[in-house]
């Protein structure tokens, strides 16, 4: 034991004495001791931090992919509505091209309205345009293919319009159409008073015999009568056949207007005449 005093104390007075560029035995030995029991409790607290520190990252990556997830989701929802956008507006352009040609054409002033829903029957539609835009019952409305109807009731932001397919010579609200054919306005009239669902075709009835109407013509209105403006499309002849009574003749025609899928529509207006 005075041995191992001896020892340390000669090793303790070397550690007080002067600088050394090396160390003794001893001290080696003490700091070697302390280094491994200080790395026995380091690596348990660095191994924890190190656990809490994944833990918060793992939080921040979560986040991250969250805010990923919604911009995906925003961005598809964007796309989405662009191509919406874009149909719409490539739409537009045509139906402004239309009616820039059909006013130079016929002096129709045109205002596009908004199909708001369509009845159960398909027999009437309401558009979005009403008293407070100048809308009249007895106004024609026409896709950009063709005539499809008149405005039948009025509201003030809003108008009913009824079909042509609801022609029904036995209904006595319905109308008739005093038709013509196209290029051949002197020489042909009729007047189209149905229309057959089963077919989807119009009938132009009380054509004279020597009337020069042939298949392919387009049919349109004729201004006879003074209810419609003349030179609205109706639809194309695809055969013509002996009338009911063997004294005139029937002409089928094929509608202009799909009378589906309504979108927009065309509102007609008489142009104002400045006084």
């Amino acid at each position: 034991m005075l041995l191992i005093g001896i020892v340390l104390f000669i090793a303790l007075m070397g550690i007080t004495l002067g600088q050394r560029n090396s160390l003794t035995w001893p001290e080696k030995f003490a700091r070697d001791s302390i280094g491994f029991v200080q790395g026995i409790f380091y690596k348990p607290a660095s191994a924890i931090a190190g656990f809490f520190e994944d833990i918060g990252n793992m939080r921040s990556i979560y986040s991250e992919n969250e805010r990923l997830k919604i911009a995906v989701a925003q961005l598809t929802a964007e796309q989405i509505q662009t191509s919406n956008l874009k149909e719409t507006n490539t739409r537009l352009e045509q139906e402004l091209k239309f009616t820039q040609t059909q006013k130079s054409k016929n002096q129709y002033d045109f205002r596009i309205a908004q199909v708001n829903s369509v009845s159960n029957d398909s027999k009437t539609l309401v558009i979005d345009i009403g008293e407070k835009d100048g809308a009249k019952v007895g106004q024609e409305v026409r896709s950009l293919e063709g005539f499809v109807g008149v405005i039948s009731r009025t509201a003030n932001f809003t108008s009913t319009v009824t079909l042509l397919t609801t022609l029904d010579p036995k209904n006595p609200n319905s109308y008739a159409i005093a038709a013509t054919a196209l290029g051949k306005e002197n020489n042909s009239f009729g007047m189209i008073e149905s229309y057959d669902p089963a077919t989807n075709r119009f009938q132009m009835t009380r054509i004279e015999e020597n009337d020069p109407i042939a298949k392919g013509d387009q049919i349109i209105t004729s201004g006879a009568g003074g209810k419609f403006r003349k030179n609205l499309l109706i639809g194309t002849v695809e055969k013509i056949q002996v009338g009911e009574f063997g004294q005139t003749r029937t002409a089928i025609i094929k509608p202009a207007a799909s009378f589906v899928d309504w979108k927009e529509l065309l509102v007609l207006y008489t142009p104002e005449v400045p006084e």
